[in-house]
């Protein structure tokens, strides 16, 4: 059962105005700065920066992130700005000890840095010289939590991990070290599979424009141990989309900015399918018998890793049913529970400061109990969810709720979106020896043929654009930015309802079911769930929002699939042209109200330029195609009843 959720304020509020009137001089008297090389069971010693408090009238928590970005500054009167932001100010002002360290072969730490190091099961079991040489993540925080408690001065014997994004894995792998000290952990926006969904991948997909910056700078080889790595020349460009459509494939792309240095790009470029590579690196395998408490937070409009948090929290309940495992979705980007105030997302207004609230009502509190015994999590739901739409935060006993019920939309003929299937009735055969004006009866059968699919052509030289301005890098706000421009796209199918009589709370991930046919034997298909608002909608003048909000089209979720894993991820499948198909996935979970008065909209493409790779609409490897192996491709879209294409809604009854 769903339920608005009050404020608890036994804790004192910390607010924006707070935090940003500290200044240097406080963690410098109220903080002292260690920097230790802490040895791992094989050896090698991870740099790790320490924050002790001077207070030693109590003994203190410790809570710490592992990171592959820098623990520093590395100087010894060089001390973090952390201690400045909306989220760490809160623990530094409670004089907790907070580490940062610098994950293996990163930065000043020794050793050899893999990304996404794969968990390894059954360590626990293993003894001697195999025992000391087997080393993971999981195993390096067992190391560095071990080495805290047995050797920080007035620590209480509790340690707590967290972490956005990468540092958001490195949580979750903490998670499964299981060392009797650590009692709470907190990932967060965490990378979880690169494959299926997080990043570099969407279902198989290259996301060229979120990974391209990010292998340039961060995939470069490290002799040694560097507190600052050789800087990268910049590639510059005003328009993001002209950019990638001149540099070509992703083999071109290589061989123009990149070069063979870059191993993680090359890993990429050698495992095109979900192979052990791959599977070794989904950070859900390791999650059973999960010991400390999980709090699993996540952005509603995460563009990064929206993926990562629902699908975590799903594989430790699933697999660590005992564990105690709550998650968190609030009205976010990336991180943005760290970097903004959750009121507003480009053009959509949420109308409160949702960030203080989620801090000091639920991740403070987090901390506070299971680190420090202090005060209790009991209005810590299983799952606390911000529904957009209605702009409420609710509570839930579980994730998705108990009280959903599936709803199909069919896409129907002339654009329209409906809960009824489409008719059984198929286009007419003329008999040629009827008697009857066969032209006039082929112009009939033609039209009568329209009714059971829609179609358009998909070049992968004019892509669809993925945002309707023009842009120098991926914006943030894309994951609710407004569709009309898309609709103006002859390669774009719109399907709308009707007027919404009734509000419609979705809850839950999103299943896309279509059947189609192709030309070729490759295309990629994205589906877009779009709210559109009235006609005379628009906000009230205090919000200050100018753009034009009356028909607003809002996308509230949008995936990508390629066309070749809609079997398997694992054994790809070429389409045998014009032969009726089907394509079924899964988009990341939403939670969201179409309000009454709104409309429910569908759009499906092919292209979503220059966030995804361009497919070469072929079946051949996409890493390996050049600019003259992409082929267009006629699509079609079937709504007949025995294959009737639509979107099935999860939604909250």
């Amino acid at each position: 059962m769903k339920k608005l959720l009050t404020l608890f304020l036994f804790l004192p509020v910390i607010s924006l105005a707070q935090i940003s009137s500290a200044d240097s001089a406080w963690i410098e008297t109220h903080y002292t700065k260690l920097a230790q090389l802490i040895p791992m069971r094989d050896g090698v010693k991870l740099y790790t920066v320490i924050y002790v408090p001077k207070d030693e009238t109590e003994k203190h928590p410790i809570l710490m992130q592992r990171t592959p970005y820098s623990a520093g500054p590395y100087g010894a009167h060089e001390f973090t700005e952390r201690y400045s932001t909306r989220r760490d100010s809160v623990y530094f002002h409670r004089n907790y000890i907070l580490v940062y360290q610098d994950v293996r072969g990163r930065y000043l730490s020794e050793g050899t840095f893999e990304d996404v190091r794969p968990f390894i099961p059954g360590k626990e079991s293993l003894k001697g010289k195999a025992k000391q040489t087997t080393i993971d993540e999981a195993s390096d925080t067992y190391d560095t939590i071990d080495w805290l408690v047995k050797n920080l001065k007035n620590n209480n014997g509790n340690v707590g991990v967290h972490g956005i994004s990468y540092p958001g894995f490195y949580a979750t792998e903490a998670a499964l070290s299981n060392h009797p000290a650590l009692k709470a952990v907190s990932p967060q926006a965490p990378v979880t599979d690169w494959f299926i969904g997080d990043d570099f991948h969407h279902k198989g997909v290259p996301f060229i424009l979120d990974a391209f910056d990010f292998f340039r700078g961060f995939g470069l080889p490290r002799p040694k141990p560097l507190a600052e790595y050789p800087p990268v020349t910049p590639v510059t460009y005003e328009d993001n989309y002209q950019f990638f459509l001149q540099a070509g494939t992703l083999r071109e792309i290589k061989g123009k900015y990149m070069g063979d240095s870059i191993k993680f790009f090359n890993d990429l470029t050698a495992h095109p399918d979900y192979d052990d590579f791959w599977k070794a690196r989904n950070a859900r395998v390791g999650c059973y018998n999960v010991k400390p408490a999980i709090l699993v937070v996540g952005g509603l409009f995460d563009a990064e890793d929206c993926f990562g948090a629902w699908n975590l929290y799903k594989a430790i309940e699933a697999q660590s049913p005992a564990t105690n495992c709550r998650i968190v979705e609030g009205p976010w980007i990336h991180g943005g529970w760290k970097k903004t105030t959750g009121e507003r997302l480009g053009n959509i207004w949420f109308g409160a400061k949702n960030t203080d609230y989620y801090i000091n009502q639920i991740e403070l509190p987090f901390f506070e109990y299971y680190l420090r015994g202090k005060g209790n999590t009991d209005q810590i739901k299983e799952a606390t969810v911000y529904i957009t739409g209605e702009n409420k935060w609710h509570e839930f006993d579980q994730w998705p709720p108990k009280n959903v019920q599936s709803q199909s939309l069919f896409l129907m003929p002339d654009g329209k979106l409906s809960m009824n299937i489409p008719p059984k009735e198929k286009p007419f055969q003329p008999n040629p020896n009827s008697g009857l004006d066969i032209t006039r009866d082929l112009e009939e059968n033609v039209k009568k043929e329209k009714l059971f699919f829609d179609e358009y052509t998909s070049d992968p030289m004019k892509p669809v654009p993925y945002a309707e301005k023009v842009h120098s890098e991926r914006t943030v706000e894309y994951m609710c930015d407004d569709q009309r421009f898309a609709v103006r796209r002859p390669d774009v199918l719109v399907y709308q309802t009707d007027v919404l009589q009734n509000d419609v709370s979705v809850t839950g991930p999103v299943m896309a079911d279509l059947f189609v046919s192709l030309s070729t034997t490759d295309a990629d298909f994205v589906v877009k769930l779009i709210d559109v608002f009235p006609d005379d909608f628009r906000y009230a003048d205090s919000v200050k929002i100018k753009y034009p909000m009356g028909g607003y089209q809002m996308l509230v979720r949008g995936e990508i699939m390629r066309g070749r894993y809609r079997n398997s991820f694992e054994k790809p499948e070429p389409f045998e042209p014009f032969r009726e198909t089907e394509v079924k996935w899964e988009l990341p979970d939403v939670a969201h109200t179409f309000q009454k008065g709104h409309r429910i909209m569908i759009q499906v493409q092919s292209t979503w330029f220059p966030l995804a790779d361009r497919n070469p609409q072929q079946f051949i490897d996409a890493y390996q195609c050049t600019s003259a192996d992409l082929k267009k491709c006629d699509i079609k879209v079937y709504h007949e009843a025995d294959h009737a294409s639509r979107i099935i809604l999860p939604v909250l009854k």
